[in-house]
């Protein structure tokens, strides 16, 4: 655990607006180098890889399968299709676009993290979901040509980028014109009861995580990450800051989470 994790007015003046300089990001309420925080990160999802589905239902109380349900309906993808679901880990959006684009479409997961897309691929290959391709990229350099995507799509991933900016930045490259982002993501809560009632349940996630997986490290840095996460209105200026149009978010349980949209415009330059 984190020195800023235990000092609570150290996490009090954590500013989750602050914008990370070129020479720090956040790792949780601490300030860490670029290639220290893609390290990091890389270590607490492979410390929870196994059973990263099952803390996920419990945190959310299994609230977060409808809120990915929702992104689907909101993508609009069509059979053929081409969608790109990055951070997507153990493939729970890779398996509901699957059946979406069809046969002649095609789904690319992308993570850094290799133990969580292997989870994802045995997943995916025992539900008979073919149509998955698996490439371990970051966001920040994704291999893929300029107007690829039809939709791209980021599940509770964002917050854990290196470079959110250089990011988006890339996506909006991949895209197509006209398509869109969506990005589902915990957030603010709009009520300040709701608020502090949150952060009182989010205590419970540490020991929890240490009783399942038998580690409270990772869980911890969830909970940090949250709090440290840009609110609503903040990354909805990032996405236009990036080059993303008609731009918006929708509030999930009072802005618990949010799904935000953009899109690449139909000529990049105007």
């Amino acid at each position: 655990m984190t020195e800023a994790a235990d000092n609570p007015q150290q996490a009090k003046d954590a500013d989750p607006q602050r914008p990370e300089t070129e020479e720090a990001v956040s790792f949780g309420f601490e300030q860490v180098s670029p290639e220290e925080k893609t390290r990091r990160v890389g270590g607490v999802f492979a410390a929870v890889a196994d059973r990263y589905d099952l803390m996920n239902d419990l945190m959310s109380l299994g609230t977060h399968r409808l809120f990915k349900r929702m992104v689907l309906q909101m993508a609009g993808v069509r059979e053929g299709h081409q969608v790109l679901d990055l951070a997507g880990g153990t493939g729970d959006m890779a398996a509901l676009f699957a059946p979406a684009v069809g046969a002649q479409g095609r789904v690319v997961l992308t993570d850094l993290n290799r133990p969580m897309m292997q989870v994802g691929r045995d997943r995916l290959l025992d539900q008979g979901i073919s149509q998955v391709e698996f490439c371990q990229a970051p966001a920040e350099q994704l291999p893929f040509a300029d107007d690829s995507f039809d939709c791209a799509c980021i599940s509770f991933g964002i917050r854990n980028f290196t470079d959110k900016d250089q990011s988006l930045a890339e996506i909006l490259r991949v895209l197509k014109p006209g398509a869109a982002l969506l990005v589902l993501e915990f957030s603010t809560p709009t009520d300040p009861l709701l608020e502090t009632a949150y952060r009182t349940f989010q205590t419970l996630w540490p020991p929890v995580g240490k009783l399942l997986v038998g580690d409270a490290q990772p869980y911890q840095y969830l909970v940090e990450s949250i709090r440290m996460h840009p609110n609503q209105k903040t990354l909805k200026q990032m996405f236009e800051d990036a080059g993303f149009v008609e731009t918006g978010f929708h509030n999930l349980v009072g802005g618990i989470a949010a799904i935000h949209r953009g899109v690449k415009p139909e000529s990049t330059s105007a």
